[in-house]
């Protein structure tokens, strides 16, 4: 059966993490590679993405529902509101409302809606308040998905996610290794053989106490502090990029030649 799938978000479904410069803005993600295998699968299959990264909730409601929409897709996915979670102040139980008012508007459409829940990622315990956001953003979007009838890719549970080869340096964005596993998963949920190789990581490193005291201090300059100085500019990361495919392609004509023809 042939898809016409449409992806809408951040920068988990951009491709943050999996840099690739053959393709736009520098990144593939587990998107285009879910989009590849679909196109193998059925060579009518659709594509276009308009996820990017830094965008809040706002963002994706202004700027890419009533543009997906409007493609008649017949298979959604939509991951938004990590980066509200992020934010110093917030009202949790009015940004996940207007989630869910999200994917109630997707649904409507009769397309297939593939959702996600956020990974509990430790990042450090001076930011344990931002687990417990994302806990409660985890549970609305498991009963989001049960009311709506949306497939669920639960991330949180992919215990392959400890490793720390999962996830860039900023401990926020999956690395190649991360989007490839994700990739699988979305395959996976929706029932569709692939040919996507999943590498074994091995064990996860031991460190001492001086070398995880040294990760956390170069980890807090290099990292958090630039993120946060470009939050209080009002200048996040990647705003004055263009979506990645904002008009539908055929993947199995072969993604890096449509960059190619393109530009």
């Amino acid at each position: 059966m042939a898809h016409r799938f449409v992806a809408i978000g951040d920068s988990f479904t951009e491709g943050v993490g999996d840099w690739d410069e053959r393709y736009p803005n520098g990144v593939r993600g587990w998107a285009d590679r879910v989009a590849r295998q679909l196109g193998k699968s059925d060579p009518e299959t659709e594509y276009a993405n308009f996820a990017l990264r830094s965008r809040v909730l706002d963002d994706v409601i202004e700027h890419q529902l009533d543009r997906a929409i409007a493609l008649n897709p017949t298979l959604v996915s939509f991951f938004a509101g990590g980066n509200d979670i992020l934010q110093i102040r917030i009202d949790m139980d009015d940004v996940l409302g207007r989630y869910e008012a999200c994917v109630e508007k997707l649904a409507a459409t009769g397309a297939r809606v593939v959702l996600f829940t956020s990974y509990d990622l430790r990042l450090s315990p001076l930011l344990e308040p931002l687990r417990i956001r994302n806990n409660q953003f985890n549970r609305r979007v498991r009963e989001v998905a049960l009311l709506h009838d949306a497939l669920l890719v639960d991330h949180w549970a992919m215990r392959e996610y400890a490793h720390p080869r999962m996830w860039e340096p900023d401990r926020l964005h999956m690395s190649r290794h991360g989007h490839r596993y994700l990739a699988a998963a979305v395959l996976h949920t929706l029932e569709v053989d692939h040919t996507i190789t999943l590498r074994d990581l091995g064990s996860i490193p031991q460190r001492g106490f001086r070398e995880a005291l040294a990760d956390e201090w170069d980890w807090w300059n290099g990292w958090v502090k630039p993120a946060l100085g470009r939050r209080w500019r009002n200048a996040p990361e990647g705003y004055g990029l263009r979506p990645k495919w904002p008009e539908l392609i055929r993947p199995a004509s072969g993604m890096k030649r449509h960059v190619a023809t393109s530009t």
